[in-house]
């Protein structure tokens, strides 16, 4: 398949690229498949005084490996300018919290951790899962490159470390002794530019019969459930098993098992170890290989067909919403995640659709959301403005939101989710 059958032409991805070429696993040739136009950066949320100023609108094309098939963004800016100071705290879900603790549960009985062990997990954000090895005794310790972030874990008891994870640092705490008997990377490893530096800093610090387990949102449940919104700056790398595989194994990493989980909309969990250890590998391995061979990862006419999905779900959702305003319709959002924010600017979205949206995050309160400036309102303005319907942007979360907004049938209020494709729920 050709640029041209992508829907993207040559000069179209010139304009889109930042001087990327190769893969940041394999060093293998790119292919775009995928223009979400421009955006700013998702986390970049406004205060009432930036409004009358310009913002910085980045391209957002996706490319595939046509080597490993791994799927990536370029890198636009530098992780520093996106995660020095960050607006995005795990705490703030209950469904989320529910997980971390799962988490640690399964980890402490299935890899025996106690007072002796010792755990660290990369980006560890506001201690919404450490908390849990701290509550049970086992020492652990965060790194976290946001230092507002880091500082509320602090206040909870998780002895935390505000710098950027690298070879160099996962070098130098190695040299320090601190190898860890459980090296923890959930979502994380979609957001580092330099794969190869992080993975090597990994195995730096993992102890010889150690585990890595790293959690993230599946390629294949990206592309069947058409979540594209889930594509944004700050994610540098969409993982698939086989394209996981083949970046752990450059640096001495095998997957010895696999979860697949539920979470931002169908995650995995690969555990990983040293090519050398003697961890047996699971057959749910070899069972989702083969599953991902059936998906058609390695076919250019999957993520065509991706391409052209993702505009027809933004045809819908616009014709949905215009034809809910010419009735009168009064529309609030509910939530500010990542995702929403590419929904939005993708679809052209703003107040002239959404009059504002709400957020659990006080952080975010009286911000407005980047590129479309939709208002970020505390939840009990739901309550009082009583709108006819609630756009859920993290509909990853819709049930968990959706019970905490019973209250909005009460008066004939309604739901909109927009993914996988765009539906009211009554």
């Amino acid at each position: 398949m050709n640029l041209t059958e992508t829907g993207m032409s040559e000069s179209a991805w010139l304009r889109g690229s930042d001087g990327r070429h190769s893969c940041r696993s394999c060093g293998g040739h790119l292919q775009p498949f995928l223009d979400l136009g421009v955006s700013p950066l998702c986390e970049a949320f406004l205060t009432e005084g930036q409004l009358g100023a310009g913002e910085t609108f980045y391209p957002l094309v996706v490319h595939v490996c046509a080597s490993c098939w791994h799927v990536q963004l370029g890198e636009y800016v530098a992780p520093q300018d996106i995660f020095g100071e960050y607006a995005y705290f795990a705490s703030f879900s209950d469904a989320w919290l529910a997980h971390a603790r799962d988490y640690v549960a399964m980890a402490i009985a299935r890899f025996e951790l106690g007072s002796s062990s010792f755990v660290i997990e990369l980006a560890s954000n506001d201690g919404y899962l450490l908390r849990n090895f701290v509550a049970q005794g086992v020492p652990c310790l965060g790194i976290e490159p946001a230092a507002n972030v880091a500082a509320a874990a602090e206040a909870i008891g998780v002895p935390s470390l505000v710098q950027f994870f690298d070879r160099e640092l996962g070098t130098l705490l190695a040299s320090q002794g601190k190898q860890a008997d459980l090296v923890v990377a959930n979502n994380v490893l979609a957001q580092v530019p330099d794969l190869n530096g992080f993975l090597a800093g990994a195995r730096k610090i993992l102890k010889p019969e150690g585990v890595l387990t790293i959690e993230f949102p599946h390629l294949v449940r990206l592309l069947d459930g058409n979540q594209f919104d889930t594509i944004y700056h700050e994610h540098f790398s969409y993982f698939s098993l086989m394209a996981l595989e083949r970046a752990l194994g450059a640096h001495r990493l095998r997957v010895f098992d696999v979860d697949e989980l539920w979470t931002h909309g169908g995650s995995l969990r690969a555990y990983c170890c040293l090519t050398e250890s003697v961890r047996p590998e699971e057959s749910a391995v070899a069972l989702l290989r083969v599953a991902e061979e059936r998906s058609g990862l390695r076919d250019l006419a999957t993520y065509a067909a991706f391409a052209a999905r993702t505009r027809e779900i933004k045809f819908d959702l616009l014709e949905l919403l215009i034809r809910l305003k010419r009735r009168g319709d009064r529309i609030v959002g509910y939530g500010a995640p990542g995702k929403g924010n590419t929904l939005l600017n993708y679809c052209g979205i703003r107040t002239d659709f959404v009059d504002f949206t709400v957020d659990r995050n006080p952080y975010k309160h009286g911000r407005y959301l980047p590129g479309t400036r939709i208002p970020v309102l505390a939840p009990d303005r739901i309550a009082e403005v009583r709108p006819d319907y609630v756009l859920i942007l993290p509909w990853n979360l819709k049930d968990e939101i959706m019970r905490q907004l019973a209250f909005v049938r009460g008066w004939g209020g309604k739901f909109v989710i927009p993914i996988p494709e765009p539906r009211i729920v009554e």
